[in-house]
């Protein structure tokens, strides 16, 4: 699913790695939610939104018409 977590990371000026000892979880699981081939857990998305300063609708919202066109 697309997001904009990469996009947070780097404003919030933060590696791969930063992120994942803030939250958690792996670099490589950041990779791959940052790649949309992940799917994080609502709780694991607001650990994300809380390390990176930003509302998890700035990440993490997509577009009722976006949603449909890959359903």
């Amino acid at each position: 699913m697309k997001n904009h977590v990469k996009i947070a990371r780097v404003k919030a000026n933060l590696t791969q790695q930063q992120l994942a000892d803030a939250v958690g979880i792996t670099r490589q699981t950041v990779s791959l939610i940052e790649k949309g081939k992940y799917n994080p857990s609502l709780k694991l998305c607001l650990h994300i939104c809380y390390a990176v300063h930003a509302k998890l609708d700035e990440i993490f919202w997509v577009e009722k018409e976006e949603f449909d066109e890959k359903n």
